[in-house]
């Protein structure tokens, strides 16, 4: 009876160890093994054209640190994370509390919601690149019939079209929107889902203490959503503080390097400029700033849950 025990107990654990895997090895090699050449690299002075490379320690973190561009990028990361991050939940809780609601037709206004997420990031992001044209654009041309431009003292200025990539500040403006506009349906639908767990007795309890409306959201239920919150600013900041193909698609990092990101600096230093070693300490620079906030978002999630 107990050797016939121990051999169910081994099945289950190989078994177990069977569904893991997988995940297991999609880790070590997607991600694991990405990061320790990554990490070589940075202690490298290796490039595309040569297939030596030779030790230098920290002097391509400490050259980083010495670049404009490098310190520029950095500061852009964190501006176009941190506005996609108060956009997402800002409109996504609107969005959210709207679709709580009994209405007609719910699921293709759902359908229609989601539809930025589920569209590949690069054929979004040319769609973008297309309305946001110098020459052709069509929001141009709805703000020209709108009065608010190509003529003295208009709103967006007196040239028939305002270069939205073609000048720093409305550059990093429209990179946001695209990102607000590619992550608010994933905020809204984890923030939807949250709602929809809010007890039911709560709500009916607020209403016969007379509470109104905004009374009900700010203190009974956007309290009870913060770990959910949590999990929409994890998801988010991680997607956009990583993000290269928006930058790359509408901007390449311009006017003037701009708009530079970590990622799209990572990827012209080390893959189109040929220094492996500088773009990838250029990269590492995001991993402890991913693990910092991930850990402390999860930490506080968890505290808030207990």
């Amino acid at each position: 009876m107990t050797d016939h025990t121990f051999s169910l107990k081994q099945r289950d654990t190989l078994l177990a160890m069977v569904m893991v895997l997988p995940a297991v090895l999609y880790i070590v090699f997607l991600l694991g093994i990405p990061i320790v050449l990554a990490l070589v690299y940075s202690l490298n002075d290796v490039t595309t054209g040569s297939p030596v490379m030779r030790f230098i320690g920290i002097e391509n973190f400490t050259a980083l640190l010495d670049t404009p561009d490098f310190l520029r990028a950095i500061r852009n990361t964190f501006v176009i994370t941190l506005c996609t991050l108060i956009g997402v939940l800002i409109l996504g809780t609107i969005q959210a509390e709207l679709l709580a609601r009994p209405t007609r037709a719910k699921w293709l206004i759902r359908f229609l919601i989601l539809l930025p997420w589920t569209a590949p990031a690069s054929l979004s992001a040319l769609a973008w690149l297309w309305m946001l044209d110098s020459t052709f654009s069509p929001v141009d041309w709805i703000l020209r019939g709108m009065g608010l431009l190509g003529h003295p003292g208009a709103l967006f200025g007196d040239f028939d079209n305002t270069f939205w990539l073609g000048r720093s500040g409305y550059a990093l403006f429209s990179i946001i929107l695209v990102n607000v506009w590619r992550l608010l349906p994933l905020g809204t639908v984890i923030i939807l889902a949250g709602l929809n767990g809010v007890p039911r007795d709560i709500l009916e309890q607020t209403e016969i203490d007379g509470a109104g409306y905004f009374r009900r959201m700010f203190d009974v239920i956007l309290p009870m959503l913060i770990p959910v919150f949590g999990v929409t600013i994890l998801f988010t900041f991680v997607f956009v503080f990583t993000d290269i193909v928006t930058v790359f698609i509408l901007t390449r990092g311009g006017p003037a390097n701009a708009t530079q990101v970590l990622p799209t600096l990572a990827f012209f230093t080390g893959v189109q400029g040929g220094s492996l070693g500088r773009g990838a300490a250029t990269a590492l620079f995001l991993l402890p700033v991913l693990a910092a906030v991930s850990i402390l978002i999860l930490a506080l999630i968890r505290r808030r849950e207990i």
